[in-house]
């Protein structure tokens, strides 16, 4: 067992992250994980979640898109992060929320401001 805090977890999931490979972010996810993404709908369970992540690897590269962190906050299980997605036609300003339990993500969801047009 981890004694991983959720804001430790969080700041981990966004370190392998940046490394650009989202299907290493999976050993992060509890088997019971639900991961709710606004634009490809809800993923329920560690093996739904890394299908997702391998689509998010492809998507990422097409859309020419990379997301950077701006702020990590947290306390006891739950976390959240404040980021930019950086895309060809513009910033994309969100959120994420984020449950943890045993230092493993037991819920996260996005949120995101609609880009400006």
């Amino acid at each position: 067992m981890t004694t991983r805090t959720a804001k430790q977890t969080i700041e981990q999931f966004w370190r392998i992250q940046d490394e650009g490979d989202y299907t290493a972010v999976v050993e992060l996810f509890a088997e019971d994980a639900i991961l709710v993404d606004p634009f490809f709908g809800t993923f329920n369970g560690k093996e739904a979640i890394a299908g997702f992540m391998a689509k998010m690897n492809e998507e990422m590269k097409t859309r020419k898109t990379e997301f950077l962190v701006r702020e990590i906050a947290g306390a006891g299980d739950t976390a959240w992060a404040q980021w930019v997605a950086k895309t060809p036609a513009g910033d994309i300003e969100g959120c994420g929320l984020y449950k943890v339990r045993e230092g493993l993500m037991t819920y996260y969801k996005d949120y995101m401001n609609v880009p400006e047009s």
